[in-house]
């Protein structure tokens, strides 16, 4: 069997490092202005350029994202603004618009496109018109079977294909909206909508934890109305002024659902409202790469340093173990269950699952058997301490695993000191530093999780 490329999300530098270091052969990253992650994007001009250079100079690769459906506006700046960046050398163009895809062919020939999984493609007979169009690559949508995605390889075999195996799932995209299927089994795409949009929702606050998962800040509720008078009165002093409320991250409460968080959030793109279950396809990885696919592909570029380590580590041995010949290890499946989640399905790759393998009524990460609870930032070879940034509370006689690139294991915390050297028993949450005694020397970018 061929090689099986492993592509990571990377929403920052360091998320990029952590990817290559836990087994990446790629990432992805989106120019602001023109993908469809403009939140906790840290990849402007200097940070772009350095960020391609690295991955080159590891023998890696970087995909810029692209992939906006633009009004006119962004299609007069789009030649302008993508000469500095297209200069820096990415490996390829992630995009989904036919006419930014026309544009960049015609000013720049030799620049390999990636057809986005914005651009639904879902049969052999679209990935052949897109190759016709010089696409090198499709990214095939979330929608399909692995028997489908068998018969366009099939169909199709003289093209890259790549398929998503792990992150967020959408339950919308552009307006074909499964709401009213998975609420009330009635299709909206068939004429049976029930309009679970305008659906009565109240919202609550969320904050960011160090895993960079969204849990509820506290008990108080804003209303949409309080909401949608704040934005009023922005409206009002002439709607220049972007209202602060519209970067905050809400959960919403449906008035039939009490107790049933969705997350929502606002950039300029639009309004984000519901999300399904996460997809985790580790389990399906031997039979992708029996396929013959070229590339996986994890969601995540907003997601944290430990979420990027942790999903390449587990979906790197799962494609190694299938190049192998190795059977799948059913321990990857806890890994990722270690990982905050909204729970887990494995989408639509095996046809017929129940409503319960869509859950979008549970919009917060449940609870976990493993937690981030720091990362090693310096190792002290003659004293054998390491430095650790506390990202969650433990404390000696806490059973952690280390988690290095090459590879993990379980220790016990059997002494810990403030940066002055003084004896702690606990670190009590983010923001302290402190020391422990690790066993490996070899702690660049060393991850710490505390087991419940």
């Amino acid at each position: 069997m061929k090689q099986v490329e492993l592509l990571s999300p990377a929403g920052t530098i360091r998320n990029m490092r952590y990817a290559f270091a836990f087994g990446a052969d790629a990432v992805y990253a989106g120019q602001p202005r023109y993908s469809l992650r403009v939140r906790n994007n840290d990849f402007l001009a200097d940070n772009l350029a350095k960020g391609i250079a690295e991955a080159h100079q590891l023998g890696k690769k970087f995909f810029l994202a692209a992939n906006v459906i633009p009004h006119n506006a962004k299609v007069k700046t789009f030649i302008k603004d993508m000469q500095p960046i297209i200069a820096m050398g990415p490996d390829a163009l992630i995009m989904a618009d036919p006419g930014l895809i026309m544009l960049t062919r015609e000013q720049w020939p030799d620049m390999p496109i990636h057809l986005s999984v914005q651009a639904n493609t879902v049969n052999y007979a679209s990935v052949k018109f897109w190759q016709s169009m010089g696409v090198e690559r499709i990214i095939l949508s979330r929608e399909l079977s692995l028997d489908e995605i068998a018969e366009i390889r099939q169909q199709c075999p003289d093209i890259e294909l790549e398929v998503f195996v792990h992150g967020a799932l959408c339950i919308a995209y552009s307006g074909r909206c499964l709401l009213s299927g998975y609420f009330n089994h009635r299709d909206p795409n068939q004429g049976t909508c029930t309009n679970s949009c305008r659906w009565k929702y109240d919202t609550v606050p969320a904050q960011e934890n160090a895993e960079g998962d969204y849990i509820l800040a506290n008990n108080s509720v804003l209303s949409m109305a309080d909401i949608n008078q704040s934005f009023d009165s922005t409206a009002s002093c002439g709607g220049a002024q972007r209202h602060p409320l519209a970067d905050n991250i809400y959960f919403l409460e449906e008035e039939g659902r009490k107790g049933e968080y969705l997350p929502v959030m606002e950039d300029e793109n639009g309004t984000y409202i519901m999300n399904s279950k996460d997809l985790r396809a580790v389990e399906h990885v031997q039979r992708l790469v029996e396929i013959g696919i070229d590339s996986l592909k994890i969601e995540g570029r907003t997601k944290s340093h430990f979420y990027v380590a942790r999903t390449a580590q587990t979906y790197r041995q799962a494609i190694d173990d299938a190049l192998a010949g190795r059977p799948f290890q059913p321990e990857l499946l806890g890994i990722l269950d270690n990982l905050a989640n909204r729970g887990y399905t494995d989408g639509f790759y095996q046809r017929h699952h129940t409503q319960d393998h869509q859950n979008y009524m549970s919009g917060y990460s449940k609870s976990h058997q493993q937690q981030f609870c720091g990362e090693i930032t310096h190792y002290h070879t003659d004293s054998g301490y390491a430095d650790i940034s506390v990202k969650n509370k433990f404390a000696v006689g806490d059973r952690l695993e280390l988690i290095l690139p090459g590879g993990n294991q379980d220790i016990v915390v059997d002494t810990m000191r403030d940066k002055y050297g003084n004896d702690m028993q606990e670190a009590l949450g983010g923001g302290y530093e402190v020391q422990i005694k690790l066993p490996n020397p070899d702690c660049r970018y060393g991850l710490l999780a505390r087991y419940y």
